[in-house]
């Protein structure tokens, strides 16, 4: 248990499964808080912990890898370091979460800008994962056919 109290980014914390990650963009729900695009999906991890992440900046907005590098770099810091929180509710809420950060921007953000953001960000997901499984448990569903 004291593991957990640990600001560290463990590699069983880290999403690297390919298969997983295709499903993450296939199957897998998503949002936009500017600058990050996050986008997420269920899944039974092996894992202690409540969710996996990984994390993305666009070569094409950032042609240089010192500069995407740079910026993974300060989102995962920055995820290691308030992540406890958004565990604790994954926990409280018993469910496991796969998600991946896609950094939006064409400009470096200051950290503190970023820092924000991605706290509003891990705040959302467990209310994203209520409101989709609220309405798969209806039957309803958000890209239905209603034709019949």
């Amino acid at each position: 248990m004291e593991e957990k109290n640990r600001f560290t980014f463990k590699k069983e914390e880290r999403l690297t499964h390919k298969i997983l990650i295709g499903k993450l963009f296939s199957e897998g729900k998503g949002f936009i808080c500017y600058p990050f695009r996050i986008v997420w999906k269920e899944a039974k991890l092996n894992s202690e912990f409540p969710a996996q992440v990984a994390i993305t900046v666009s070569k094409r907005s950032f042609k240089k890898a010192v500069t995407r590098n740079l910026l993974k770099r300060r989102i995962r810091e920055i995820y290691r370091l308030t992540k406890r929180e958004f565990y604790q509710e994954l926990e409280h809420k018993g469910i496991q979460i796969a998600f991946m950060v896609v950094y939006l921007p064409k400009t470096i953000l200051t950290t503190s800008e970023m820092e924000h953001k991605l706290v509003k960000a891990l705040k959302r997901i467990p209310k994203e994962y209520e409101m989709h499984s609220n309405s798969s448990a209806k039957g309803d569903s958000i890209h239905h056919d209603t034709a019949n």
